[in-house]
């Protein structure tokens, strides 16, 4: 087992992507950018930002969004939903969308932060 982290979200004490074996499974993924801030209270470009960061640690980890084959997303409030999906939709534009759950929470761990995406991706050999 091996732990991934590009350099605007590293943390102490935890790593964004680990592959273990065949799979690799993602930390949930917030809006931060590559200054390691929120810039943004706009829920559609904080789920876009979470796709993008999902794709580096993937990449990190020797993966790609063509492999994800389950999403969890978190959102702080349900309005926010059609802007996820639509993000959601552009980042799996090949029409292979993974399995997906959504659930609405009261908070996230800063009250800046509308979402958060948990990835888990598939590597080895299709069977």
């Amino acid at each position: 087992m091996r732990g991934f982290n590009p350099p605007h979200l590293r943390f102490d004490g935890m790593s964004q992507a680990v592959r273990s074996g065949d799979f690799v499974v993602l930390s949930g993924q917030v809006a931060l950018d590559a200054s390691a801030q929120i810039a943004t209270d706009d829920p559609y470009e904080q789920a876009r930002q979470c796709f993008e960061n999902i794709g580096l640690a993937l990449a990190e980890a020797g993966a790609t969004l063509t492999q994800v084959t389950k999403l969890v997303c978190y959102l702080t409030d349900a309005a926010h939903f059609p802007s996820y999906s639509k993000a959601k939709g552009e980042a799996f534009a090949s029409g292979s969308a993974p399995a997906s759950t959504t659930v609405v929470v009261s908070a996230l761990l800063d009250p800046r932060m509308l979402l958060e995406v948990e990835a888990w991706a598939y590597v080895g050999t299709a069977g």
